[in-house]
């Protein structure tokens, strides 16, 4: 969970990124009149256009990437909840004393991993989480093969069901793991910083500043990278991935 993502909030970004934007702005709009006073021989240029051009196919590029992840983490809690489900289903076939262990055991499962993704990420939670999650699976397994050993005749229902439980929590950990890469995050802000940089040299060259469109750019672009890193924040920011598979199946398993 080493990432840039989980380091900061996205508003936080978001502000930032607008103070460096403005700031790259008044720097261009600088050299620009320099450039102009000094007497310069003003020529047509399109760097500036080409760099907001590549600008909006770099927030494209990144906003797409971030909701196709947030979508798969999506899933994949429909997934999880589903394959718990269904273990819990078959546990509840079994005879006494195993059906009663095995479906406390599914439930504590269930409960702590509905814990874990509605909170507010906090790394000892989540290590402690990663611990405690191979240790249910083991009694689990324990369980099931005492039901198998009785002669339980859903053999093979159990046993797909207990490795359907098993490979969705690598699945989701995954997904939940798979953030847009750092170095994508920067060279957008990269692209960002120098477009508007290149937008105040050519209006300090035309000495024609036009402050409330650059403001309006500026707030448009990280309005979008708000919401981009958002989107890279499955568990603490605003944009969260919805637990109500999770509620839905606890609340199944009370009755």
């Amino acid at each position: 969970m080493n990432n840039i993502f989980s380091s900061y909030d996205a508003w936080l970004v978001g502000v930032a990124l607008a103070a460096l934007m403005l700031a790259a702005w008044r720097i261009g709009w600088q050299i620009g009149q320099r450039e102009r006073q000094g007497g310069a021989e003003r020529t047509a240029s399109k760097f500036g256009d080409a760099s907001v051009a590549l600008l909006g196919l770099l927030l494209a590029f990144t906003f797409s990437t971030s909701i196709t992840k947030h979508d798969q983490r999506r899933l994949m809690v429909v997934a999880d909840s589903n394959a718990i489900g269904d273990f819990y289903t078959c546990a509840s076939m079994l005879k006494e004393p195993v059906r009663t262990q095995l479906q406390m055991v599914i439930r504590d499962y269930a409960a702590l991993r509905f814990k874990v993704a509605r909170q507010p990420f906090d790394r000892s939670l989540f290590e402690d989480a990663l611990r405690q999650f191979p240790i249910m699976h083991e009694q689990m397994s324990k369980l099931v093969s005492q039901a198998l050993s009785d002669g339980t005749p859903i053999a093979v229902s159990l046993t797909n069901t207990l490795n359907a439980v098993t490979s969705s929590n690598a699945s989701r950990l995954d997904a939940v793991r798979d953030r847009l890469p750092p170095v994508i995050a920067l060279l957008l802000f990269a692209a960002a910083i120098i477009s508007t940089l290149l937008i105040g040299r050519e209006q300090g060259a035309a000495g024609e500043a036009d402050v409330i469109g650059t403001v309006c750019f500026i707030a448009l672009v990280a309005l979008a990278v708000f919401v981009t890193w958002d989107l890279n924040q499955p568990s603490s920011g605003l944009i969260l991935t919805s637990q109500e598979p999770f509620e839905r199946l606890l609340s199944s398993m009370a009755k």
